[in-house]
């Protein structure tokens, strides 16, 4: 098999990289940046062709040497969920380099959606609720999810649609709040500033993120729209007590420092139903 994995050295990307390595496939690795490709412990190993989504060329299935699966997750502009880049620019890159892979020959689609999808409905989310996204970022990713479902009705091709929710691990923006906590110890700090931290949430680390995009995209038996998730929901205060405890740090916590986010809710999780049938050997 050969796979195409696009933004390949993105958080996401790199460890999806790594996963497939794993694999008895072809990779092609594609990004914007050749320089940062380079610097990958992967980039030997694969063949990397860089590409902007907005490339001119007409037949891109082609030119990525025919895949038989591409897992797409470039995306640029994170983690600024309330830029409107991502629906002036983003969507309409990513639709129409997809289409000119599908209409010249793809098969086989994997792209990946986020929880924003869902707006701000709580408690554990299925992929059977109507997504109500209620932010740029989540809108423009729902879009689409819409535009290639259409997309799907004219053309025949596979397709997945993996929703990723929240992820830590090496390699994560500097902004994500277990960055910051690995900053503030490095820097000897006595005190991090948190928000409440009653949040409830659905964490993963990246690499068991990556595995689970890997076995998605490569099975046959689930299609459709896929919760990435653990199904368990964690605070934001107890994720950061556990970080702590596993790398036996102490520090005082200046809880209610920050007020808590306006673009998401309290509590909420996946339901990873649907994710255990699609990982089932």
């Amino acid at each position: 098999m050969k796979v195409l994995v696009t933004g390949a050295t993105g958080f996401i990307g790199n460890y999806v990289v790594k996963e497939l390595l794993k694999r008895p496939c072809q990779i092609i690795a594609s990004s914007r940046n050749p320089d940062k490709a380079s610097l990958c412990k992967w980039f030997s190993r694969v063949q990397y062709i860089p590409c902007n989504l907005n490339d001119t060329k007409e037949n891109l299935f082609d030119f990525f040497q025919r895949p038989d699966l591409l897992i797409n997750l470039a995306w640029e502009g994170l983690p600024n969920y309330k830029d409107l880049f991502h629906m002036e620019k983003n969507l309409l890159l990513n639709y129409q380099f997809v289409k000119r892979m599908i209409e010249y020959g793809l098969k086989s689609l994997v792209v990946t959606g986020t929880c924003f999808e869902y707006g701000t409905q709580d408690g554990a989310l299925s992929e059977t609720m109507t997504t109500v996204p209620d932010n740029p970022y989540g809108l423009a990713k729902d879009t689409l999810r819409k535009f290639l479902e259409q997309l799907q009705k004219k053309i025949d091709f596979e397709f997945k649609w993996i929703r990723l929710f929240y992820m830590y691990g090496k390699g994560q923006d500097p902004s994500s709040i277990l960055s910051q906590l690995d900053k503030a110890l490095e820097n000897g700090e006595t005190s991090f500033n948190m928000s409440g931290g009653e949040q409830l949430r659905d964490y993963l680390p990246v690499e068991r993120v990556a595995e689970y995009i890997v076995k998605i995209a490569t099975q046959n038996k689930v299609r459709g729209i896929i919760n990435c998730c653990s199904g368990i929901p964690i605070s934001i205060r107890k994720l950061v007590e556990s970080f702590l405890e596993k790398r036996q740090k102490n520090i005082h916590l200046n809880l209610g420092y920050y007020p808590y986010p306006d673009y998401e809710p309290m509590a909420f999780w996946g339901d990873a139903s649907k994710l255990k049938m699609a990982l089932e050997e």
